[in-house]
């Protein structure tokens, strides 16, 4: 199977670069900007039609949130226009889409976790372009939308490596209370889209809406605490609200995600954040 991943360099790309040599009667070809502009919809053609792609991955994506806010075109055309470039060539070569979306489709106003069916309200210029990418995705007949949350890695900028910075840097730091979600390890993620494309080969995929992160529920304050305490830094960590700490774009305020569709379409076992987060700073730890 030909295997195209889009952002390649990001963190979800980065891990399943990670985990490409298992698979390797699969052919991946890893691409970023450099190597495939999706933003391109001839280079998208070509790409296909030379490679013969019979699986997509898309990590690629416009991911910062508050520049977003004043920079719409940018976002959409990342977000919404290259997915829509992307579905085309699968729908011309009968290809299977697996694009991965957000917990920013929702408004954050729930009070249990959102299952994939609830109503979207993004409140976010970046939650608007995620959504039109997962519309344009599910044109798709062979198409898989994951919505996540929270993403962490040992790649790119994160939530977690910020806080290691930050946490051998100050003795005290201020972090969100009121915003509750689950925080997501790209490493994890990445196992569950093999898994997902493994039956796309077999003609066994579920298509649809799915929902991924690790189990569990914490605020952006207790994963913060919880980093420094499993990194052994004193750093001491303060909960503040989110008026306090003020963003151009505004953030979920709840955004657990319920994801029994995705354990019971594709069997799948997802390890608790801690536990996650664990194994995550060990391989930190391996790359000092």
């Amino acid at each position: 199977m030909n295997i195209l991943v889009t952002g390649a360099n990001g963190q979800l790309g980065s891990e399943l670069r990670q985990i490409s040599g298992n698979c390797p009667h699969y052919c991946f070809f890893f691409t970023d900007i450099d190597e495939l502009d999706i933003t391109n919809p001839n280079a998208v053609h070509d790409f296909f039609e030379k490679n013969e792609i019979q699986t997509v991955i898309n990590c690629a994506a416009y991911t910062a949130v508050d520049k977003a806010e004043n920079d719409k075109p940018a976002a959409m055309r990342i977000n919404a226009a290259a997915v829509e470039y992307l579905a085309n060539a699968c729908n011309q070569t009968d290809a299977t889409l697996i694009h991965i979306s957000t917990d920013y489709v929702y408004d954050g106003n729930a009070c249990k976790p959102y299952s994939e069916d609830h109503c979207t309200a993004p409140s976010s210029i970046y939650g608007h372009s995620k959504l039109a990418g997962e519309k344009a995705a599910l044109t798709v007949p062979k198409s898989v939308v994951i919505r996540t949350s929270w993403l962490y890695s040992p790649f790119s900028v994160n939530f977690v490596k910020t806080m290691l910075r930050l946490g051998k840097e100050r003795e005290t730091l201020n972090v969100v209370f009121d915003q509750t979600g689950t925080p997501t390890y790209a490493a994890d993620l990445a196992q569950a889209i093999m898994e997902i494309a493994k039956t796309a080969e077999q003609n066994h995929l579920n298509t649809g809406i799915f929902h991924y992160s690790n189990e569990g529920v914490c605020s952006w304050y207790d994963f913060a605490h919880e980093i420094m305490q499993q990194a052994g830094l004193n750093c001491v960590v303060k909960p503040i609200e989110t008026k306090d700490y003020p963003t151009p774009a505004t953030r979920p305020h709840y955004s657990v995600l319920n994801k029994a569709r995705i354990k019971s379409a594709y069997g799948l076992e997802i390890p608790h954040w801690k536990e996650s987060l664990k194994r995550c700073l060990r391989v930190f730890a391996s790359l000092q």
